[in-house]
């Protein structure tokens, strides 16, 4: 490896690596040769439209989504700290945080149907995603480990 690396050097002190074709130029990283050969074609053809498999739509809400509510019961954590250092009933604090918490675990339920949904959609396991545990994320955003 040594050996490979000194040439390397050599030749980018030398001038060998300046002026190649395509630089400055961003890197076309659209390469399917690892997808399947049956699909290649119609996923070239749907990317450079546009328009993206259904499955890798899916995806995408199913992230997005879980990024909202995790950012909605940070924010009724927050909340809560701040309510409670005002000097705020606690009562009608840890109200409010209880339905925060209640609707973020129904928000999860919907979400982890819809991962249901993408895992049958999904055209390989290495692709498919898990489901979310409403209590392990709770005690994230309480412990502040995002």
């Amino acid at each position: 490896m040594p050996e490979i690396e000194e040439h390397i050097r050599r030749a980018i002190e030398e001038g060998k690596f300046d002026n190649l074709s395509g630089q400055g130029k961003p890197l076309d990283l659209g390469d399917d040769s690892l997808a399947d050969p049956e699909w290649r074609l119609a996923q070239h053809m749907l990317r450079s439209s546009g328009y993206s498999l259904p499955w890798i739509e899916l995806r995408r809400e199913i992230l997005a989504e879980a990024e909202t509510a995790r950012g909605t019961l940070k924010r009724a954590w927050e909340w809560r700290g701040a309510a409670l250092s005002e000097g705020q009933p606690y009562e009608r604090v840890q109200g409010e945080w209880g339905r925060a918490v209640e609707a973020f675990r129904k928000h999860i339920e919907s979400t982890n149907k819809k991962i249901f949904n993408y895992n049958l959609q999904a055209p390989s396991e290495i692709v498919q995603l898990l489901k979310l545990d409403a209590e392990r994320e709770i005690n994230a955003v309480m412990l502040d480990t995002y």
